[in-house]
């Protein structure tokens, strides 16, 4: 068995926390990756997964190897990233789209570098900020910001990890007082990301491990972070926000992070192409570049 092939199934399926998804990830069938596996936990001489009808989980042993093995494939991508551009200088039209506050705020400088590494590489950037399907119109690749959650028909690679904060101008909190409790955010105008349709609610988890649902009086809904993050500052009331968009204004004293101890779940930064795509040299040097610059992000 070819090592690399039987590492790289282990690590699907951890990350896809099953063999059929893991398959799908890799063009695979399910009892070939499951064989892989095994093979592999046999070389090895330990187990590496949990396995149940409806789970499947690392072993303590299995995670540390899971981490070993995720450097490893790092490693051989790189590698093989460098063969493919000494072979040839990439070219043409990448088309990418993004979501609009990330693309303006942080994306933009990423591409600017990129495209100065590849001169020959010309890049067609598309901000929107509503979802899009990248094979129905048109992209190469798509950055999505959101919950972790598995794409059946798309390869993803994770970015980074974004945390949100609820936050307010030291001067709101000043007259409006500062909530102590998620439930006394009913008291005070709230600045929600979305649209009045949506409804009315945050959902925090407190440091005690329990989730509150808290139903807010909305002042202001947006679909734009940096147009809340612009009412938040000029007192309009309590936002809930990515540190991304808002961590400047932290770091100024403009905003000031309000009930720290309570957060929603972090968002994911994840670029996804079509699986047909994955052999692309423009899309691999992009998935690298941008995991690499992104890797230790500036706002937090």
């Amino acid at each position: 068995m070819d090592k690399l092939e039987g590492m790289r199934a282990f690590v699907e399926v951890v990350n896809h926390s099953g063999f059929a998804a893991a398959g799908r990830h890799l063009g695979q069938s399910r009892s070939v990756v499951n064989k892989l596996v095994a093979q592999l936990e046999k070389d090895l001489g330990v187990q590496l997964l949990q396995r149940t009808t409806r789970r499947v989980s690392p072993t303590d042993m299995g995670r540390a190897y899971y981490e070993r093995c995720t450097d490893i494939l790092a490693e051989v991508k790189a590698a093989e990233l460098s063969v493919a551009q000494m072979q040839v200088e990439p070219k043409g039209t990448l088309r990418i789209n993004a979501p609009m506050s990330f693309g303006t705020m942080h994306l933009g400088a990423a591409i600017a570098h990129f495209m100065h590494r590849y001169p020959e590489i010309q890049v067609q950037l598309t901000l929107s900020d509503r979802f899009v399907d990248l094979i129905e119109e048109g992209f190469d690749v798509t950055l999505r910001i959101s919950e972790a959650q598995s794409e059946d028909v798309l390869i993803t690679h994770q970015l980074a990890s974004v945390r949100r904060v609820l936050c307010a101008s030291p001067e709101y909190l000043q007259e409006k007082g500062t909530p102590t409790h998620p439930d006394e955010l009913k008291q005070h105008s709230c600045l929600k990301y979305g649209h009045l349709s949506a409804g009315s609610r945050w959902q925090l988890m407190g440091p005690e491990g329990r989730r509150h649902t808290v139903s807010i009086k909305c002042r202001c809904y947006s679909n734009n972070g940096e147009v809340l993050r612009e009412s938040a500052i000029a007192s309009v009331g309590i936002a809930l926000l990515p540190t991304f968009i808002a961590g400047e204004a932290i770091k100024s004293g403009a905003l000031s992070i309000v009930l720290p101890d309570y957060y929603p779940t972090p968002l994911q930064a994840r670029l996804c192409y079509a699986a047909n795509r994955h052999l692309s040299t423009k899309i691999q040097l992009l998935t690298a570049f941008l995991q690499d610059w992104f890797k230790q992000p500036d706002w937090e």
